[in-house]
This record gives structure tokens, sequence and C-alpha cells, in this order.
């Protein structure tokens, strides 16, 4: 390791603040970005939800014909007429409501984070994170850099 591949990270080494970026615009950014980071979290689970309901409702076809053969035809019916293919919350499956949530709320969340980092950092992404990277690596050590090795080191 060079002199170079340890001095503090520079514009050509790691996210510049842009010029004029005042302390509190990279705190606020940086809130912002972990409130997005949350809501992708939250967006996780939600698709979670999907997938788990979907394959509860096909196992219970399986359910349905185990009752058939266990001679519960009645119960069968039930199962089948009563939960399966069943609205999870009025007139929606959960496809509907992950399409809801991506179009209400996801989407526009993820646009306005964009344009605020556009605006206010000049699109420069993870500002807060950067810095902070930066002040707590350790100079001299091999897994403190500030940037991943190039092709050329």
């Amino acid at each position: 390791m060079t002199a170079h591949d340890d001095a503090p990270a520079t514009h050509d080494r790691i996210r510049p603040r842009p010029a004029g970026v005042d302390d509190q615009t990279v705190e606020a950014l940086g809130a912002l970005s972990k409130a997005l980071e949350t809501t992708e979290r939250a967006r996780g689970r939600l698709y979670d939800f999907h997938q788990l309901t979907g394959t509860a409702d096909l196992q219970l076809d399986r359910a349905v014909e185990l009752l058939r053969e266990a001679g519960h035809p009645e119960w069968a019916e039930k199962v089948r007429e009563e939960i399966l293919g069943r609205n999870v919350i009025p007139g929606h499956w959960t496809f509907q409501i992950v399409e809801a949530y991506n179009a209400t709320y996801y989407r526009p969340f993820q646009e306005l984070e964009a344009r605020a980092l556009r605006e206010l950092a000049d699109g420069t992404d993870h500002l807060f994170e950067a810095e902070m990277k930066e002040e707590r690596r350790t100079p001299g050590h091999p897994h403190h850099t500030p940037v991943p090795p190039t092709e050329e080191s």
C-alpha cells in the first residue's frame, strides 16, 4: 500500500461534498435516505406478505383434496368456497395491495428523494455515510481503505 492509497478521500477517491452543501443539509439528506431505506425494508415485507399469502392459497388446494379423500366433502367445499381465492381485504388480492403501495407511496417517495439529492447535493448520494466512513477509518489499516482497490493496484 502506498501513502496515496491511504490518503484521506478526495474528489477522485470517494464522493466529495459538493460546494455549498452544509453539515445540516448532509444530515437532512442522510435522514431522508435512511427513511427511504426503511421504506425499502417495509416494501420487502409487503412482498413477503404477498408471496406467503399466495403460497398459502395454493396450499389450500391440497387441503381441499385431502379433506375430500378423508371423507369430508362438506369441509372440502367450505374451505374451497370460503377461503380459497378470498380477498385479503375488501376487493383486494395481495398483488393489488403491492401495486397500490408502489404507486401511491413507494415510487413517489423514491422520486422525491432523488429530486432532493439532485437539487440540494448535485445528485451526490450517501454523503453522510461517505463522510462517516472517512471519520471512522483507521489510516494504514488494510481493511480501512477509502475506496475499493483498482485493477492497477
